[in-house]
């Protein structure tokens, strides 16, 4: 979760806990590991462009079975449980550590959806809280057709997302459950009411968590597919379906790179190297509201940052003859796995943590003294971040998963420029290979920054 050092601030004990698994990843060798990821990524570009030898991510199917519950049942039952949640945010505890819903939004969705979607394909396509509504309320008004808003393209993915980002990163209270509850309550009015009039094949365009979800899912090693009421699921190497991807158009672009500057800055704007650049003491942090200001322009100037980083590199490798859009679209898609491989390790924390709080607020959800899961009182525990042991598997946990997500993303580079490119050349990788090992350093060293807010 992006605002985790906002919600330990509230709560002196799980404060500490964290400082003390900075405190204990500082002793770590987290140098050497920036090192060794660098050069295993570097070698790996070098390898997979010089020995023409790269793994050919076929895919290939497990098992067949019919569909048990057609989509539109399983997003009613999403939108109920919305309503539900919409709900205790409003009448319940105004304790984020306790309300379920902001738990559910920041820590059961955000993170730990993601990491699910990451392994396990397109869950968010069979939950999500707007398909089944939206065809009820077009059957019963007698409308099928559509405003335009598909000409948009990913734009309204785009906006959506930016809004997320800042409410997330640099709002006041995100995690406030009177506040979340009001901001999703909007939302998904706002998002209904745009997908009646347009039909439910905008949402992965137009709606940014379909928009996010129906992306990172690509990378996961086993996935379903649904034709003529039966369920096809297959398994491959994780990028298997990136590589079937038409190439992204421009408003698709945009959406990804959002996404890879959102959650680096959501890291670097913590840092004590970021507070110290606005004039702040990171020990004594004064909070949201010093800050506000500087990184609202922050985010979008990050975000046009690394857009031209990863555009600038992809032009400079550019081989003659190809133009730069043929080979921006198609290459972009290698960025998947980054985007998704920085996402869980940087919210790793936020998982085993807040994730407890969401396992007791599921115990006792109406704060009524039961144990529905049959957890006792104080379940909750973060004594391992201020054990060297208990840091160190975090710290290898999060180095594997940026690692691998990095060398996922030369492979499928090299992969993708074969369509682009008949004939392979050094000059052509490096860029790019540069690029990749530099936001493999930068992530890296975001996880083993100390920070302060």
């Amino acid at each position: 979760m992006r605002g985790l050092w906002f919600l330990l601030l509230l709560i002196p004990g799980s404060a500490y806990g964290h400082a003390g698994e900075r405190m204990v990843i500082l002793t770590l060798p987290t140098g050497g590991y920036l090192i060794g990821a660098a050069v295993a990524v570097a070698l790996t570009a070098a390898l997979g462009l010089f020995s023409g030898r790269l793994p050919a991510f076929a895919a290939h199917r497990l098992f067949e079975r019919p569909v048990w519950l057609p989509r539109s049942a399983t997003s009613w039952v999403g939108a109920a449980i919305l309503v539900a949640l919409v709900a205790v945010g409003i009448w319940g505890t105004r304790d984020p550590l306790e309300n379920l819903l902001p738990l559910t939004v920041w820590t059961l969705v955000w993170v730990g959806l993601t990491l699910a979607s990451v392994v396990f394909g397109h869950l968010w396509r069979d939950i999500e809280p707007w398909t089944g509504p939206v065809r009820t309320i077009r059957r019963l008004i007698g409308w099928q057709g559509s405003v335009g808003l598909s000409r948009l393209g990913h734009l309204p993915a785009v906006a959506g997302y930016l809004a997320f980002a800042w409410f997330e990163i640099v709002s006041l209270s995100p995690a406030d459950p009177l506040v979340l509850a009001r901001v999703v309550g909007v939302y998904y009015l706002l998002v209904l009411m745009l997908t009646v009039a347009e039909g439910e094949d905008w949402l992965p365009k137009g709606e940014f968590m379909t928009a996010y979800f129906d992306m990172i899912a690509r990378i996961a090693p086993v996935w379903a597919e649904e034709t003529d009421g039966r369920v096809r699921v297959m398994a491959g190497l994780p990028g298997t379906q990136v590589l079937r991807l038409a190439p992204l158009t421009p408003s698709a672009i945009a959406f990804v790179t959002l996404v890879l500057a959102s959650v680096s800055f959501d890291g670097l704007s913590e840092t004590f190297w970021w507070l110290a650049r606005l004039g702040i003491n990171p020990l004594e942090f004064p909070g949201r509201s010093a800050v506000y200001a500087v990184n609202s322009v922050a985010l979008v100037l990050f975000w046009a940052l690394s857009a031209a980083l990863i555009l600038g590199a992809i032009r400079l490798g550019l081989p003659k003859g190809v133009r730069f859009t043929d080979a921006a679209s198609p290459l972009m898609l290698a960025f998947l796995p980054i985007a998704a491989g920085y996402h869980v390790a940087h919210y790793f924390v936020a998982l085993v943590t807040n994730g407890q709080y969401a396992i007791a607020a599921l115990n006792d959800p109406f704060e009524s003294g039961a144990a529905l899961l049959g957890l006792p009182d104080h379940w909750v525990s973060f004594g391992f971040l201020s054990e060297r042991k208990g840091v160190w598997t975090v710290w290898i946990v999060q180095f594997t998963v940026i690692l691998t997500a990095h060398l996922l993303a030369v492979l499928l580079s090299l992969r993708i420029a074969e369509n682009i490119e008949r004939t392979q050349t050094f000059r052509a990788h490096l860029p790019m290979t540069l690029l990749m090992v530099a936001y493999t350093v930068f992530g890296l060293w975001l996880l083993s920054a100390p920070t302060g807010a």
